[in-house]
Parts: C-alpha cells; sequence; structure tokens
C-alpha cells in the first residue's frame, strides 16, 4: 500500500498552467466540488501548447505530476483540458490508478442513451483542432459534430492571453451562440458534452435555453469520485 501524506481527498487534478479566471462550476475551482480535492499545476502546460498535444511533448510533465499527487494521497487523477484525451491510454497504462483526462470520455456512453435518430454535439475550445486522434483516443466517431468557441470569441481571446476580467455574462452570451449555431446545423442533437473544462460553468445556462442534457468535466469527475468513493447507506 502506497504511503500517503494527505488523507481524504480521492481526485488529484492536473492543471494547466492559465491565469484567466475560473467560475464556479469550473474543475479548476475549488467551490465547485462538494468533496476535496488536490491540484497540481503542470507548469510546462500553458494554454497554447494543449491543442497542439502531438507536437507539445508535455506528457512527461504530465506524468511527474500525477506521480506527486499519486505518492502524496489521491487515489485518482483528472485533469483540466479536454484535449489531454490524446494522453489517457499513456497515462492509465503508467498511473497505476484511475485516470479521467477528458470530459470527452463521456461521449460514447452519452451516445448510447439516446435514441439511433440522435446524435451528440461537441462544444469545445478549438473546433479546427478537435478532430483525428483527440477523438479516436476515446472512442469518439469522426464524424460526430464538433463546434468551436470563435477565435475572436472573448472566451477564447481571455483564455489565450489569461485576462481575467472578462465578464461572466460575455461568456456565457457567447456559449449560448456558439450552441445555437450548433444545434441551428444540426438540429438532430440530443445532448452536447463540453470539451473544454472552462465551458462546465455555462452548462445550466446551455440546459436551460435549449432543453437538452449537458456534460462536461463536473459530471465527469462527479462520476469518477462516486466510483472512488462510493457511499455508505444506512441500514434500516
Amino acid at each position: 500500500m502506497t504511503k500517503k501524506t494527505f488523507y481524504g481527498v480521492s481526485v488529484g487534478i492536473l492543471m494547466v498552467k492559465t491565469h484567466f479566471r475560473r467560475f464556479p462550476g469550473d474543475i479548476g475551482h475549488a467551490g465547485t466540488w462538494s468533496f476535496p480535492v488536490q491540484y497540481r499545476i503542470v507548469s510546462e502546460a500553458v494554454p497554447a501548447r494543449m491543442t497542439d498535444l502531438h507536437n507539445a511533448g508535455l506528457l512527461e510533465p504530465f506524468k511527474r505530476a500525477a506521480v506527486e499527487l499519486i505518492e502524496s494521497g489521491v487515489d485518482g487523477i483528472a485533469t483540466t483540458c479536454g484535449f489531454l484525451s490524446i494522453y489517457q491510454r499513456e497515462l492509465a497504462e503508467f498511473c497505476g490508478v484511475p485516470v479521467a483526462t477528458s470530459s470527452l470520455l463521456q461521449v460514447p456512453m452519452v451516445k448510447r442513451l439516446l435514441s439511433s435518430r440522435q446524435e451528440i454535439g461537441i462544444l469545445t475550445y478549438d473546433g479546427s483542432a478537435l478532430n483525428g486522434p483527440y477523438l479516436e483516443a476515446v472512442g469518439i466517431a469522426p464524424d460526430t459534430p464538433v463546434a468551436g468557441m470563435p477565435p475572436q470569441s472573448e472566451f477564447v481571446r481571455s483564455i489565450k492571453e489569461g485576462d481575467d476580467t472578462v465578464a461572466y455574462e460575455i461568456l456565457r452570451d457567447e456559449v449560448l451562440a456558439t450552441t445555437e449555431a450548433l444545434l441551428r446545423s444540426r438540429p438532430n442533437i440530443g445532448a452536447i458534452v463540453s470539451e473544454c473544462t472552462n465551458l462546465a460553468p455555462f452548462s445550466a445556462a446551455i440546459s436551460d435555453r435549449f432543453g437538452l442534457p449537458v456534460f462536461d468535466a463536473v459530471t465527469l469527475v462527479n462520476w469518477f469520485h462516486a466510483g472512488l468513493r462510493p457511499r455508505h447507506y444506512p441500514v434500516d
């Protein structure tokens, strides 16, 4: 059994090094969780490198950071970037504890919740980059509709530039507009999965506006934690 430095924390979260504001509902906001989590920043992982992980050489830094969390006391590893789906197999093989790299892991399961007439829509930080191996690594069909936030949006700019001054309402309206455009182009979408962890604070607004279920990094980590720490129920 691994000796622990801290106790009572099951989920360790590997964070991209960022400086934009993380609102409640973001995986990087500790107030999002009803259970304790432990964060570890991977300093080599900055937003500019996260959508080109074929060439970024970040697997080893993520492995090192995961080991630090595991040796300190966590029972499972999650991350703050959906593009890390490309490292899912490697990190799961390496870590020796369960690993949930990306909200995209939910797509095959959610697909099976829907009728054959419906499809899943994926919202992402960068629609031009989220393709090929990022989808294949977690069993997503290549023809799954993907909509990226507009490159000129405040959402994208604030993440790239580390701007923590953009109002929640501005970002929410941009996310809703992108979702609306996706649904207009693919009216048979029956559920949304948000790749980007920074989209999760707007999941409720998406569901309220469009009447669809929305799955994101928070639904993934809540599910993940429920398996790592099953609830005890009183016996009558």
